[in-house]
């Protein structure tokens, strides 16, 4: 698979929806994030992300505004111990709650499918970072119809260990605008990633469209203390 810029394939992309990317440093020291949200709507776009605990979660920028909180408001970020939870839904407490009780990350989301809002069908995509002892590896999902089909569910997950420095993986949740949306096809997409988080950061929010894009999150986390630095930028201020 050839490496591509992800400046440039967000710039061409003006609705990819929500997106996670994930994958190491050029420099090896990084285990790098990013999950960020779009909307078209009024009730998507009126969200922000804030922090909790060791995750975030979205929140209505206006509460006077808010519509429908059942798809977007959810927290798209968890840690369980040495394990971080990155999801476009509340499958992260799905997630969570199955990996507390020892099951894998393909395991918990067997319970999940796609969201539940038609024709679109959303699909839920999901990522699971683990780091121990300065070994790193992580791994991605997808769950979506099968061709906009609601009685059909395709699963993905995706493993990638040991993982390459300078590399990570993307993969989100549309083609494209369109009505209804087109689902994100193929294995999530070899991009390129920084050593700088606020570099990283800034290059990823100027690429998302702007009459699109709600809020970014970006975590960097060091692998061999596991400490970590978080920037979120929210259009909504």
């Amino acid at each position: 698979m050839n490496r591509i810029d992800i400046a440039q394939e967000l710039q061409g992309n003006a609705y990819p929806g929500r997106g996670i990317i994930i994958g190491r440093s050029p420099s090896g020291k990084y285990a790098v994030t990013a999950y960020f949200i779009m909307g078209r709507s009024e009730n998507s776009r009126n969200r922000i992300f804030v922090e909790e605990g060791q995750g975030i979660r979205t929140e209505a920028f206006d509460p006077s505004k808010l519509t429908d909180p059942s798809l977007i408001i959810y927290a798209p970020v968890r840690v369980l111990g040495n394990k971080t939870i990155v999801t476009n839904g509340d499958q992260t407490d799905t997630i969570y709650e199955g990996m507390d009780k020892q099951l894998t990350f393909e395991q918990t989301l067997r319970s999940r499918t796609f969201e539940p809002d038609g024709p679109n069908f959303t699909p839920r995509i999901s990522g699971i970072m683990h780091i121990e002892n300065g070994t790193y590896n992580y791994a991605m999902s997808i769950l979506k119809s099968n061709h906009g089909d609601p009685s059909s569910s395709n699963r993905y997950t995706f493993a990638y260990e040991n993982p390459a420095a300078g590399e990570g993986h993307f993969i989100h949740t549309y083609q494209g605008d369109g009505n209804p949306l087109p689902s994100f096809e193929g294995e999530p997409k070899l991009v390129n990633v920084e050593d700088d988080i606020d570099a990283y950061t800034e290059l990823l929010w100027k690429s998302l469209n702007e009459e699109n894009k709600v809020s970014l999150f970006v975590r960097y986390i060091d692998i061999e203390t596991q400490k970590y630095e978080t920037r979120i930028i929210n259009k909504n201020k």
